[in-house]
């Protein structure tokens, strides 16, 4: 029995429907197991650094954990012996001049060291802290004032009464603030 035009297209509608359905949620599906897996998206936080994690984050209350998390995601991908081309170092990517005023020894093992993720997950917080306090004034939104000042220093914040122009701030504030809701333990 022959089709009718109209019921040939209804028909060719449907399918097409139904496999464009199967994809998206086939696609999706993917997706979110990449994320869950850390295939794509924010390193999950090593379980070796959970607890110093928390301990720092806990210095600096007024910066959600998850943020700090995907802060330190962000410097370095939770590699404590990281360096960049601008001269950062450690699990929280600090300068040498930044490190020498703000580090701390917070293992209390009589060093203070960048590349101890002991020292510089807390140094983070406690700048972080500092940065906060010091952008209260600055219009805009304070946490992403904090972030930015500690990619770009509080000078620039300041200068441009918000964060700075610069893309790699920007994108490192977008960065951290996406990923701060997905990140996983």
């Amino acid at each position: 029995m022959a089709m009718g035009k109209g019921r040939r297209v209804l028909f060719s509608l449907t399918i097409l429907f139904t496999v464009f359905a199967v994809a998206i949620g086939g696609g999706w599906w993917i997706l979110n197991t990449a994320k869950q897996r850390g295939f794509i998206g924010p390193a999950p936080v090593p379980a070796s650094y959970r607890e110093l994690l928390l301990d720092a984050a806990a210095r600096c209350p007024a910066i959600p954990v998850a943020v700090f998390a995907a802060q330190m995601e962000a410097e370095s991908g939770w590699n404590r012996d990281a360096s960049s081309g601008a001269g950062a170092r450690g699990i929280a990517q600090f300068m040498p001049e930044v490190w020498k005023a703000y580090g701390i020894d917070a293992n209390q093992d009589g060093k203070i060291s960048v590349w101890d993720p002991a020292d510089a997950l807390a140094s983070a917080a406690e700048l972080n802290c500092r940065n906060r306090r010091l952008v209260k004034d600055v219009s805009g939104n304070r946490l992403e004032n904090t972030l930015a000042a500690y990619n770009a220093g509080y000078g620039a914040v300041a200068k441009y009464d918000g964060v700075p122009p610069f893309p790699e701030t920007i994108n490192y504030v977008k960065r951290i603030l996406d990923n701060s809701k997905v990140i996983t333990w």
